[in-house]
């Protein structure tokens, strides 16, 4: 019997345990966006809150047609992302410019409920008016604990206002029926007996707040949001996903969020029900990159490609009729004996070094004699917005020339924290579902085919040999960053690693 690597058993603990609070991401809220409004371009970053109701924070960088900040204003209002409540905006707010850049904006606003929001920009500039608008899903994902001096002292004036009510209704009896000039009897067995009284009613008037209070917060408690469970099976190679949410209406409070949900309302996204990433754990040193096709509703199947024995860690994107996304997870084991079968045709792979095998440097080399390289900051920050640019070079070291949309985008991204936490798939316009970009800016659910989805590209066009992914790492550590780029018929996936610090 084989010793246990405790190194690796961490790992596998954390993947196992990635039912995280998350939304459309694994442990990565924030929305990072490159959007169009008219003329301009904004690069914004959306940071909802972790309790709702609560306040989003947002910023926004613009650029223009003409001169160096050609945008004068951005007023922001939210919205829910459907609904007849989408038709009735409140009044904008104004998003304050710095003195400093003036191209850069910062604003806030409430999210009263959970659900499918966005976020209407109201651009005005050189140019004239524009708008445009930016998903965000808001779910409760956290419990924010009262501080202990700040409830030590919060119990200490309540028990101070108790006893104060229990005076002044004893000191009251004792006294209100006296003739002026009268001395009051030391203790009356009537103020005795008001005054004890009164402060029985207090105490069980606390007593019942206290029983409310905590009704409510347990309530609360089991609505925070937790993804629909995804159960993997494998038989062969057919690889059967069931979506399901069992665990999510046991009571009134998990069957209000859940109805947010279904597992059976699914609207494609780029062209497919789901987009299921399979990492190998815990040298992260294979990674693939399916799209499982509709079975019945809430089950998906594939036939798996040939993958390299081990235990997987899935994680599988969908998008909810409402605009809602979810990254679903779950891990499943290849065996040995695993059928050999090709890739799909839009489908990606790679194997690349394991995680214990050091950093894999700025520049990838992929298996057909292309190169892909990536611009790689000197230094990575948590909680910060970047735009990470990244270019396929042919084998000559030249810009490829038979560039091809890969999913009717330039490209696509995952970055995955070592130890399971983290993980986001992105594209060039940003971290949004794009099926949910499509629904804030006026299309409906039946036109979410890939043929109506105005942000992509499902043509042969060609396109360009270089790709930017607007994402900030949500937390210090080590990160696997993945990246897809077609050229002719050949999906690349090249491979970087990332320490991101405070």
């Amino acid at each position: 019997m084989k010793p246990v690597r405790w190194k690796s058993l961490l790992v596998l603990l954390a993947v196992l345990g990635l039912g995280l609070p998350a939304q459309a991401h694994v442990g990565s809220k924030d929305i990072f966006e490159q959007v169009s409004a008219g003329p301009y371009q904004l690069f914004v970053t959306i940071r909802p809150p972790n309790v709702i109701p609560g306040v989003a924070v947002i910023e926004a960088r613009a650029s223009g047609v003409s001169g160096n900040s050609p945008v004068t204003a951005i007023r922001i209002t939210p919205t829910p992302l459907t609904g007849e409540a989408a038709n009735h905006p409140p009044s904008p707010d104004a998003m304050e410019r710095s003195a400093d850049d003036p191209a850069f904006f910062t604003g806030s606003l409430w999210l009263m409920a959970p659900g499918s929001w966005q976020v209407r920009f109201e651009v005005d500039g050189a140019a004239g008016k524009a708008s445009t608008s930016v998903p965000v899903p808001a779910m409760p994902l956290s419990i924010l604990p009262m501080d202990k001096p700040l409830g030590t002292l919060l119990g200490a004036l309540g028990a101070l206002l108790v006893l104060g009510i229990a005076a002044i209704v004893a000191a009251a009896v004792r006294e209100s029926r006296l003739a002026p000039g009268l001395a009051a009897p030391e203790q009356p067995r009537t103020a005795l007996t008001a005054g004890a009284a009164t402060l029985l009613l207090a105490a069980g008037a606390v007593a019942l707040g206290g029983w409310w209070w905590n009704a409510e917060a347990s309530g609360y408690a089991r609505a925070i949001y937790h993804p629909l469970r995804l159960s993997p099976s494998l038989s062969g190679n057919t690889l059967d996903l069931k979506i399901s949410s069992e665990d999510e209406t046991r009571d009134k409070d998990r069957r209000r969020a859940a109805s947010l949900r279904s597992n059976a309302d699914l609207l494609p996204d780029h062209g497919h029900l789901m987009h299921l990433y399979a990492i190998r754990q815990p040298g992260m040193d294979a990674v693939f990159h399916l799209h499982p096709a509709p079975a019945t509703a809430g089950d998906l199947r594939m036939t798996l490609p040939s993958m390299p024995p081990g235990v997987y860690a899935l994680y599988g994107d969908i998008v909810h009729a409402n605009g809602f996304p979810e990254t679903l997870t779950a891990t499943l084991t290849i065996p040995p004996t695993l059928p050999p079968s090709a890739l799909a045709a839009d489908d990606a792979s790679a194997l690349p070094p394991p995680l214990d095998h050091g950093d894999l440097g700025p520049s990838y080399s992929l298996p057909d004699g292309y190169t892909m390289v990536w611009e790689r900051p000197a230094a990575l920050t948590a909680s910060t917005a970047y735009a990470f640019r990244f270019h396929l070079l042919d084998p000559a070291g030249k810009p490829a020339t038979d560039m091809q949309p890969y999913l009717g985008m330039a490209g696509h991204a995952a970055f995955v924290k070592a130890d399971g936490t983290t993980f986001a798939h992105t594209h060039p316009n940003g971290s949004a579902a794009m099926a949910a970009v499509e629904l804030a800016n006026g299309a409906s659910p039946t036109e979410m085919d890939t043929g109506s989805m105005s942000g992509m590209d499902m043509t042969a066009q060609p396109t360009a040999p270089t790709v930017e992914f607007p994402y900030g790492f949500p937390s210090p550590g080590r990160y696997r960053v993945c990246i897809q780029m077609k050229h002719g018929h050949t999906v690349e996936t090249g491979v970087f690693d990332a320490e991101v610090h405070p």
